[in-house]
């Protein structure tokens, strides 16, 4: 880059001969460059007047992010997304290390390709997934996120539902519901066998099931704390009068998060209570819902739909330290592929440019203010798009992905 003309005719330095300086000449040189776009997010108003030293640290830093391709329709949408999180706009300079995560190349690596991409994602501690196939087939390459949220050491999947402007929900639902789901175990990688002559009335089909008290400690007391920040209510839980010592485990721990967490309401109820309570009276408060790990795929995507679309939402995986601290957090669309849509342009992005706001979060809770500026400018932009009317088919409007990401890339600046 070099220098240009500023308005009182001296020549403006660029950022590189900027960082050059020092002192007082660093102070004066950088001053102008606060007028430039990169340095204004005006999607969302808001405006960041940095020291010098702060911008030089914000110039010669990136933001390292693991970006896992997918299939289908998930793939087109994260190339659309992708658009979004590397906006100059955003001020958010971003290295991107790519993994071809589609079917067909996790099949020449024997999920080979899935275990590098966790690796990396370990390293950086960030990552963002398209949507990928799950092929069914006994022996085939089975399921990529099982292996990513084994892998990173994930015990957490968050799952918000919210309004979305201009869309009304489908129940009296009016804040937030977030879902707090185990990452691993459960009924996703179970031991499973068939028994007796195959086809006969005689087979039978049997798994094993297995949790441990580390992952719902984690769940439970995550939730907790969700819920302080939120002024939330822990709500839900696993079905414990059936099963008492399996379920039951995450119900213990629940219970004894309410203890640490005496401030914060609690109201425990068995999971199919909850189903039907989101439809009927749980609308007037915020809720926070821990849950096994299918109990909560299951009810996270009722969840996302009340509010008016699954593609509305976000999906983040976390990896936790002993201080609950995420070490990794791999965010996503929470929807399929949808082959349906593929290569028509009409597919709802909303979900995917909130998974780069959630990476962005994350990025600044590690200590650059910038990109959590540039989350609230994304997830502002994108909630305001919709409600001026610029949505796709499932939300009633007539936009395409592109148009979507057109207008939400204009109120970024």
């Amino acid at each position: 880059m070099t220098g240009s003309k500023s308005s009182t005719g001296r020549r403006q330095l660029s950022p590189r001969e900027a960082i050059a300086l020092s002192g007082p000449d660093r102070e004066r040189a950088v001053e102008p460059l606060l007028e430039q776009p990169l340095f204004q997010l005006s999607g969302t108003r808001l405006w960041r007047r940095c020291q010098a030293d702060d911008i030089v640290s914000h110039m010669t830093r990136c933001t390292r992010i693991v970006v896992c391709d997918g299939d289908e329709t998930g793939q087109e949408l994260l190339e659309q997304s992708l658009r979004v999180l590397t906006a100059p706009a955003l001020g958010v300079p971003v290295e991107i290390t790519r993994f071809d995560l589609s079917l067909g190349n996790r099949r020449r690596t024997r999920n080979g390709i899935v275990r590098d991409a966790a690796e990396a994602m370990r390293e950086v501690g960030l990552g963002l997934k398209a949507a990928t196939i799950t092929p069914t087939a006994i022996g085939d390459v089975g399921s990529p996120n099982r292996i990513l949220r084994e892998a990173v050491g994930g015990s957490v999947i968050v799952r918000t539902g919210r309004r979305i402007p201009g869309v009304p929900p489908l129940a009296p639902v009016v804040h937030p519901i977030v879902v707090v789901r185990m990452a691993v175990g459960d009924a996703y990688g179970a031991d499973e066998k068939r028994t007796g002559a195959q086809g006969s009335i005689d087979e039978q089909a049997s798994r094993t099931e297995v949790i441990d008290r580390g992952t719902c400690r984690n769940v439970a007391e995550f939730a907790f704390r969700t819920a302080k920040t939120m002024d939330a209510c822990v709500y839900g839980g696993p079905k414990w009068t059936v099963s008492a010592l399996y379920e039951g485990l995450l119900k213990e721990e629940m219970d004894a998060a309410a203890a640490r967490h005496q401030t914060v309401r609690y109201q425990p109820i068995l999971i199919d209570a909850a189903y039907a309570g989101l439809l009927t009276a749980a609308g007037d408060q915020p809720l926070v819902i821990p849950a096994l790990n299918r109990d909560g795929d299951c009810l996270s995507d009722l969840v996302l739909a009340l509010f008016g679309s699954i593609a509305g939402s976000e999906s983040v995986l976390l990896a936790l330290d002993d201080t609950l601290s995420p070490t990794v957090a791999m965010a996503e669309a929470p929807h399929g592929t949808a082959p349906s849509l593929m290569g028509k342009d009409v597919a709802n992005p909303m979900g995917m440019v909130l998974a780069c706001a959630a990476v962005l979060d994350h990025a600044g809770a590690r200590g650059d203010p910038t990109a959590t500026a540039a989350a609230h400018a994304v997830r502002s932009a994108t909630l305001e798009a919709a409600a001026d009317g610029v949505r796709t088919f499932d939300l009633g409007g007539s936009a395409s992905t592109t148009g979507v990401i057109d207008e939400i890339l204009s109120r970024l600046g």
